[in-house]
């Protein structure tokens, strides 16, 4: 019965999680096109609302091209890896109170592994498909994982000294009178700029720069194999927006809300995540993309120090 309560939480948990992923797609583009003075989608259904839809059956019916000279099995599997990668991450992800299908000890540790793993897709998928745009957007993530994965988990090591573990349901509930936002505002800083490096979003969407490298690692890929990168960088996006919430501004945490009552913790929590990817979308409004030079600078010269710094301010703080 335990197995079958487990394989039924699963179930919902990812379900959920994937219509998330299709439509938040949709929310980007119509509100970028309400930034940009446009209406953005507007065909399919009632303000676009379909338009999700129509793109997936287009992409699931869309011609596979393979290119002939490609490393055919690792083509084919490099897509698969990053969504796996996304989608397993949501696990040890506290969504409210005491629901989350794994309460693991070593939560962030889980996370940071699983999205250097889906780093790989990218990496592969660029290096299998042979051609010189895919092999250079694969390289630049590589260097591009290797730089802010450093920092991103040095901004996590003061949230975790603050409250004593790596479980993230014990980071939440150390949360419960403030938030670790204000105490790690340094922390904060470097795991935002950090978290937008990793997951390749603007202003350092290097790996598939369209103005130098056509669309760099996904250049060779179309259908429902270019599809799958896609879905893998959304859900990178969720899963960071949700360490995000739970690291730094208290989780679940929140007034309880009259309408829905003990179900408030799970609203707050999704509502906060949507902040955070609001915030992503903005940013892809405003700023222009970053030389690499730039985008490497800013990691090994900026974010690195700033984190060290901070863990050892941290650390200091925790001993007086």
């Amino acid at each position: 019965m335990e197995l079958l309560l487990m394989f039924v939480k699963i179930l919902v948990v990812v379900t959920i999680f994937m219509i998330h992923l299709l439509y938040v797609q949709y929310f980007e583009r119509k509100v970028i096109g309400h930034m940009q003075a446009r209406m953005g989608p507007m065909r399919v259904g009632w303000h676009g609302i379909l338009q999700p839809v129509a793109d997936a059956l287009k992409l699931f019916f869309k011609e596979d091209i393979i290119p002939s000279q490609s490393d055919r099995p690792i083509f084919f599997v490099a897509p698969i890896i990053g969504v796996i990668a996304g989608v397993s991450t949501i696990a040890v992800i506290p969504l409210w109170k005491s629901f989350s299908i794994a309460n693991l000890n070593i939560g962030i540790l889980y996370i940071l592994a699983l999205s250097s793993i889906g780093s790989f897709s990218i990496i592969l998928g660029g290096w299998a498909s042979n051609s010189k745009y895919s092999f250079l957007g694969g390289l630049r993530s590589s260097a591009q994982v290797i730089s802010y994965e450093i920092s991103l988990g040095l901004s996590l090591v003061g949230v975790m000294m603050m409250a004593g573990s790596a479980n993230l349901s014990d980071i939440v509930n150390a949360q419960a009178n403030s938030w670790f936002l204000f105490p790690q505002l340094i922390a904060f800083f470097v795991f935002l700029v950090s978290a937008i490096a990793e997951t390749n979003r603007v202003p350092f969407d290097l790996p598939e720069a369209e103005t130098e490298l056509v669309a760099g690692f996904a250049t060779e890929y179309s259908g429902m194999r270019w599809a799958l990168f896609f879905m893998a960088e959304y859900a990178g996006m969720f899963i960071m927006s949700s360490l995000a919430v739970v690291c730094f501004m208290g989780g679940w945490n929140g007034p309880e809300l009259p309408l829905v009552g003990e179900y408030s913790g799970l609203l707050w929590f999704v509502l906060k995540v949507y902040g955070f990817i609001f915030f992503y979308f903005w940013i892809r409004a405003t700023l222009p993309r970053y030389r690499y030079d730039q985008l490497m600078s800013l990691g090994w010269k900026i974010f690195i120090p700033l984190a060290l710094l901070n863990v050892i301010v941290t650390g200091f703080l925790r001993v007086l």
